[in-house]
This record gives C-alpha cells, structure tokens and sequence, in this order.
C-alpha cells in the first residue's frame, strides 16, 4: 500500500434556528454513522467462501519469498497465479511491460487479468497487487530487506483467488474481471533524500489504464482488495472511494453490514490513503472504483505492521478473510440481473 495522507476532520457548527454553516476543525471527531438506506438492509443471501482457501492461498505466495519485481520469487509467483486462474476456467492475459522506478531502477512488470465471463457485456472489475514492498522502511530493523507482505499483497490475492473457483462452481450470469497489478509496492520512501518524485507508486495499475489489454475495456464499477485480512482489521469508507464512487461504497458496505460484518466495515469517512491502484483506474481508466484497505481511524495510520517484517501469516485472520470474501461475492452476485 502506497504513501498516506493525513487525516481530515470536519465538524458542521449549528447557528441559530435556522441557518446550517460549515467549519473547519483541528479537533477530531468520530462522525455519526450514517443509516443505511431500505435497499441496502434488504435480506442478502449469504455465499459459500472458503476462508481455508484464501488462507492457502496467501501461504502459498509468501512461501515463494518477496514478490518483488525483477526477483526469481516474482517470476514463481506469476506462473502460478496465472496457473491458478486458467484452472478454474477464466480467460488469462499477461501483460507485460518495463517500468522505471523512483531510484531509475528498470522494473519488468507482470499485470495478470483473468476473466470470466468474457462475452458478457455487465462487468465487474476486482482488482489487488501481487507485488511486495523491496524495503521494510517502516521497521526499525532491517529496513533494507524486502518483506513478506502476507497481508499488503498477499491477502487481496488470496481472496479473489478464492473468488474465482467460486465463480466457476457458481456460474453467475456476469462478466467479471479479476486483475493482479504488479510494481504497487515500489514507491519512493517518505525518508528518501532524493527529490521527490510523483507517480512512483501503482507503476503496473498506471500502466494498464493507459494500455489496457482490451482496447475500450470498461466495467460497471470497480473494487480493490487492499491489506484486507488481518486480525480485527478496520475498513473505512476513505475520501477517494467516496470522491469518486460513493454509490458503490454504500453499495458494498451496506452488503457487509447486512451480512452481520459491520465490525470491520465501518461507516466512518477519512481521509484518502495517498496513492493506490483505484486512484488511476478512477482517474485514467474512468472507471467508479472504490478502495476496501485496512485503516485505523483512532490512530489516522495503517496497521502496526505496515511496511515491517510483521506483515507475515502471523497476522493473517481468517474470520477477517470470510467477512471480505462473502462480501465481495455477495455484491458480484447481487448484481445479476440487475
């Protein structure tokens, strides 16, 4: 997950009987949840999600080593997401391409799409990335090593993964796009003291919306997968996603409170999470995508074990892979017919 921005607050002061007034304020306050509309408490049926499997999937990548690009663990790591997708039926495109990174350093990319459903013309677009921060440059040791990035990475892809064998045991009548972006994780340092470069974050994301793999590709909306499967972790509905899409953050977050998840999904709005791949598919690709990331709005930061050698399966949760995983197939397949 890419550089953060602070934390913005705003209060509204009440003037007289009549009159409604902005302001601004240092003061942090936890806004009231808003009530969720009559569409979004009807009944939702509850998917099958293997939360075993996302977990075994997550497992599998980790045990490849950090996914960093240009590595020999990138490459195995590509070769069996790719296997992965082909085996439960979906139509695969690798594309691939050179970046270059913040340092001038030559990335070879990977993005890996899988679609099922390609004929379908409804389109849902699920998206994570698969590669791994190449330093620890919030840990207090070791910063120079790459790190496991179990949950930064490795998580989202392991729920879509399970995502897409649930797909094809189900069949919806829906077209839905499964995207691995590479080179996320590769951004400029905040301690780095060179100058400052925009755009070093999201290089393979940045790259498929300016080169998609399918010419005029678009879908209804989008969804990433970010940091979504540690231990009581915290979604809320950040200002990008609510800037950009604010229908489908409802949309989804309604589907996970009725669905019993309104412990992880939280109400609250904060501030945009800097760079992230649903910014560019927002920006250039001109697709509504909304961001489902770990986000602490006590602390205004990532979890603990943001961008440390603590993002191993030590923190992956089970409980919190089942509350995305359902909610996720439950919006793809609340979407049929629609």
């Amino acid at each position: 997950m890419a550089q953060i921005g602070k934390l913005g607050v705003k209060c509204i002061g009440i003037i007289g009987l009549i009159f409604l007034f902005s302001c601004s304020s240092e003061e942090k306050k936890t806004p009231k949840k808003p009530t969720a509309k009559k569409s979004e408490r009807k009944a939702i049926k509850r998917p099958t999600f293997s939360s075993d499997s996302a977990y075994h999937f997550i497992e599998t990548q980790v045990s490849f080593g950090p996914r960093v690009p240009n590595s020999e663990a990138h490459l195995k790591t590509a070769f069996y997401l790719e296997n992965k997708l082909n085996s439960y039926g979906l139509e695969v495109s690798l594309q691939k391409a050179e970046v270059v990174a913040f340092d001038n350093t030559v990335l070879k990319i990977i993005n890996i799409i899988g679609s099922y459903n390609p004929d379908s013309k409804k389109r849902i677009m699920l998206f994570a990335h698969w590669d791994t921060r190449p330093f620890a440059d919030q840990d207090t040791k070791d910063r120079g090593k790459a790190i496991d990035g179990a949950n930064d990475g490795g998580s989202g892809v392991g729920v879509l993964l399970e995502v897409a064998r649930q797909l094809q045991l189900k069949k919806p009548d829906i077209g839905v796009d499964i995207f691995f972006f590479d080179a996320e994780d590769y951004g400029q340092p905040s301690d780095d003291m060179r100058k400052r470069k925009a755009g070093t974050w999201c290089l393979g994301s940045q790259y498929w919306a300016n080169n998609p793999h399918i010419t005029n590709y678009n879908a209804d909306f989008g969804i990433l997968l970010d940091m979504v499967g540690a231990k009581n972790a915290i979604f809320t509905r950040e200002a990008w996603s609510m800037g950009y899409a604010p229908q489908i953050v409802n949309k989804v977050w309604g589907i996970a409170n009725a669905l019993g998840y309104g412990n992880h999904f939280n109400y609250q709005q904060t501030n945009h999470v800097g760079e992230d791949d649903h910014v560019y598919i927002n920006k250039i690709a001109g697709i509504p995508s909304i961001d489902i990331i770990q986000y602490d709005p006590t602390t205004g930061n990532f979890a603990p074990h943001w961008h440390t050698h603590e993002d191993n399966m030590a923190i992956i949760d089970k409980r919190t892979l089942q509350a995305v995983g359902e909610t996720i197939l439950a919006t793809v397949l609340n979407e049929v017919n629609q």
